[in-house]
């Protein structure tokens, strides 16, 4: 379960700040109130207002059938057992912790190799701060530990890094859009721009609708506001 707090001057604004944060809507949280924003008298006593802001697992986009099967691992499966350890599997796991306790997170850690891919998953009470806005905080620190990985092998290797479960659900989320974006698509016979992504946001989606009757995908614009677009056959 991923929690975050944030502060600002009006409730509202703290909700917005704390869903930016998350990449999810009002619909998919759990919002408490810890403390009522209070303007003091001639500035002595102001308070800011302050939310916990909590994810909702279940209310994540319902996967399809296939997509339920998914057997990928996500470091939650102590009986999954897999290839042996690596010396890039040790140092990006090394690096990880590292990270991870200089920001101040001290989390469970899970790791596993299958064939050229590392999967990492974080688990914790408090691992906000290594999400960032949109998963900005955790795609760096994914892209530096598949620097430090692939430092210490001679085969390519790609790290799949997952904190509080994150990354999980934003996949789900991503899968959700681009199904609606390329029924929307065929419904319209029009084109259909989904919103900026990062590069490994796009491939997901490419990947997807790859199989998908009817559609063609490519990408458009510059980043950071490069985007899929969807286009219906014919």
């Amino acid at each position: 379960m991923t929690t975050i707090t944030k502060t600002a001057a009006s409730v509202e604004e703290a909700i917005k700040a704390a869903l930016e944060e998350l990449g999810v809507t009002e619909d998919q949280v759990d919002i408490e109130v810890i403390t009522e924003p209070a303007s003091g008298f001639l500035g002595v006593g102001k308070k800011e207002a302050e939310v916990k802001v909590t994810l909702i697992e279940d209310d994540a986009p319902i996967a399809s059938e296939e997509e339920s099967e998914d057997d990928t691992y996500y470091g939650d499966d102590e009986n999954f057992e897999g290839d042996t350890a690596t010396e890039a599997e040790d140092a990006a796991v090394n690096f990880v912790a590292e990270v991870l306790s200089g920001i101040g997170i001290h989390g469970n850690m899970d790791s596993y190799r299958e064939d050229d891919t590392i999967y990492i998953s974080v688990t914790g009470s408090d691992c906000a701060s290594a999400i960032g806005r949109h998963g900005e905080t955790l795609d760096a620190i994914s892209y530096m530990t598949n620097l430090i990985a692939n430092k210490h092998s001679e085969q390519r290797v790609h790290v799949h890094l997952d904190v509080g479960g994150y990354k999980k659900h934003r996949e789900q989320v991503l899968r959700n859009l681009a199904g609606k974006a390329a029924s929307r698509a065929l419904r319209t016979g029009r084109k259909v721009d989904m919103e900026p992504m990062n590069p490994a946001q796009r491939r997901l989606v490419h990947a997807y609708l790859q199989d998908f009757e009817g559609v063609t995908t490519h990408s458009e614009g510059t980043e950071p506001n490069r985007h899929v677009v969807v286009t219906p056959e014919g």
